[in-house]
């Protein structure tokens, strides 16, 4: 049973999203980061605008959230992907982390542009143990969908290193208020990672934040 979420680099906009979906959903939520001033700050504003059904989140550091959760959300920039992952790759050894991550290189954001490793899914599984599971989901959900109360019409691709986790994190994608698919395994992930960037560029085109994609001709009882 999954008691606690923590979100590792949690003080971004994808972060305090998917803490007030989770929050107003029940599960207990850590927001971390570096600096535990910045987490509870993060933690208090996301309280702010969580109905009273909700549970509170807290502002933790990084890696109390990595090691009490029951799950590990990670939702750092590209840039610091690596060295955040080396940092907490011993306490979320057994855990499911959910790689938020996505590969955006400056200036080119409208441009997908891999990492050696294939993905930044891949590149993760790389450092982690061999004992924790690594799942992408949410690459392609904006923080403006996010951070309101509204349904969001939205669906989620989710892709990962095993079926089990797979489902697991998409009970949690429901949770948040969303529909999830299998995406299947991990090397899968280049494609999930790769739609934000076309995303990016819609908005762009369009003058938009919340371009998404949706799953059709397939029921969900199938």
């Amino acid at each position: 049973m999954i008691q606690k979420i923590g979100i590792i680099g949690g003080t971004g906009k994808e972060g305090k999203g998917l803490a007030f979906r989770w929050a107003k959903a029940g599960i207990e939520v850590l927001i971390g980061s570096r600096q535990i001033e910045k987490a509870q700050a993060a933690a208090n504003e996301v309280n702010q605008i969580i109905s009273k059904s909700g549970i509170k989140v807290s502002g933790v550091e990084n890696q109390t959230a990595a090691k009490v959760a029951d799950i590990v959300v990670l939702t750092v920039p590209f840039e610091f992907h690596v060295s955040m992952l080396q940092s907490i790759k011993e306490l979320i050894k057994e855990k499911i982390l959910i790689d938020v991550t996505v590969p955006l290189v400056l200036p080119k954001v409208t441009k997908v542009q891999m990492p050696p490793a294939g993905s930044a899914a891949l590149e993760a599984k790389s450092i982690v143990d061999e004992s924790t599971e690594v799942v992408v989901a949410f690459q392609n959900i904006s923080y403006e969908r996010l951070l309101t109360n509204e349904d969001i019409d939205c669906d989620v691709l989710v892709s990962g290193s095993s079926k089990e986790a797979r489902k697991i994190v998409i009970g949690l994608v429901e949770m948040a208020g969303m529909v999830g698919w299998d995406a299947g395994p991990i090397e899968n992930t280049v494609v999930v990672e790769g739609l934000t960037s076309i995303l990016i560029g819609i908005n762009k085109e369009f003058g938009s934040h919340t371009a998404g994609i949706k799953i059709t001709g397939i029921s969900r009882d199938a």
